[in-house]
């Protein structure tokens, strides 16, 4: 089963910074959109960023200005840098693989708080 492997949350004091990653096979990372979106148990999934193959994003307005999705197309992987973390950006965040094939990772957990 193809699996994206994302990199380990954690807690973070609000006004902090946290970097995730996600790795994937080369035949699903190569031909797709990439994408974090996030949960937590009274939110319905949302997206958070997306990149285009081409290296287009689309971001939440609620993030706007303090995450950054980027892509390393020679490691197949996607980041997100998380900047000015604030304790509604508690959630479990989900990489996501969109295109050809419709691929989640496992969920990280991230937990913003003094």
């Amino acid at each position: 089963q193809v699996q994206l492997q994302e990199s380990a949350g954690g807690l973070v004091q609000p006004g902090g910074s946290l970097r995730l990653s996600c790795a994937a096979p080369r035949v699903i990372f190569r031909f797709q959109t990439m994408g974090w979106y996030r949960q937590t148990p009274d939110r319905p999934r949302e997206l958070v960023a997306t990149i285009s193959t081409g290296g287009s994003t689309n971001y939440a307005d609620s993030v706007k200005g303090r995450f950054t999705i980027s892509r390393d197309n020679a490691k197949n992987t996607v980041y997100l840098q998380m900047d000015s973390l604030k304790p509604e950006d508690t959630a479990v965040y989900y990489c996501n693989a969109n295109g050809l094939t419709n691929t989640w990772g496992q969920g990280t957990q991230v937990t913003v708080s003094s």
